[in-house]
């Protein structure tokens, strides 16, 4: 069983529609926490969050939301939860 820990931020794209930016892989829950806290000084939304599972058989839990900044990005939040 492994745990990733990833941050994934958002710009505000010219329609108003929110972009996802690359998302980003951190070390552990707190790494995430501060690199989340940190992108959000520049980001229209930033979520923070953990998935563990076993990636040889593809079998993952729901994602936990560690820290959350800025606009809600409705659909993304429908796949992490």
């Amino acid at each position: 069983m492994v745990t990733y820990f990833v941050v994934q931020s958002f710009q505000r794209g010219n329609k108003g529609m929110l972009i996802p930016e690359p998302p980003r892989e951190a070390r552990d829950k707190g790494h995430c926490e501060r690199m989340a806290r940190a992108l959000a000084e520049r980001s229209a939304s930033v979520i923070a969050f953990s998935r563990s599972g076993d990636p040889d058989i593809g079998a993952w839990d729901d994602a936990v939301i560690i820290a959350q900044y800025g606009e809600d990005p409705a659909e993304l939040l429908e796949t992490v939860n």
